[in-house]
């Protein structure tokens, strides 16, 4: 990282160009979240296996919870239904950590061989990971609301 030169505009002309100047101090903060990303993205690769193994073992965990607790309601669903929860749930965990994965190893290319496009396919998949939390942080908000009416809807039938 040392030996990149920050680029400046020369001429006035020059600066009315519409450009971001990558000072030095901005490369060292996309290098250390590039390093800080990649070990949140290998923990999400974890984590989604986690939950995919889980959601192939959910028959035997059904199995036994029906011998000790035989009224248990979730138990009604079944395990192929736990299966595809699982699944959707290790889905919704992989996505966000591919991207992160992605932003990790185009930032660091960008960073070390002062790669333009890697730096914006970079941002490129930072983007598309908040996009998707902020997408799903929506879409949890609106269920919440939804079950705040059923609820006072059901009271209100009471």
């Amino acid at each position: 990282m040392d030996n990149f030169e920050e680029i400046k505009p020369e001429l006035q002309e020059d600066a009315e160009v519409d450009a971001l100047w990558i000072t030095e101090d901005i490369r060292s903060y996309i290098y250390d979240a590039a390093k800080w990303t990649r070990f949140l993205s290998i923990v999400g690769f974890v984590l989604t296996a986690m939950c995919v193994m889980s959601a192939f073992s959910v028959a035997p965990m059904l199995e036994a919870l029906s011998k000790t607790m035989p009224g248990n309601p979730m138990l009604k669903l079944g395990p192929a239904v736990w299966t595809i929860v699982y699944l959707l749930f290790a889905l919704l965990q992989f996505y966000p950590s591919f991207l992160l994965y992605k932003f990790s190893t185009s930032a660091n290319k960008a960073v070390l061989f002062a790669d333009q496009p890697s730096l914006g396919e970079a941002i490129s998949k930072l983007k598309s990971f908040f996009k998707f939390w902020g997408i799903l942080t929506l879409v949890i908000i609106s269920l919440y609301i939804l079950m705040i009416v059923l609820v006072i809807a059901g009271q209100a039938a009471v």
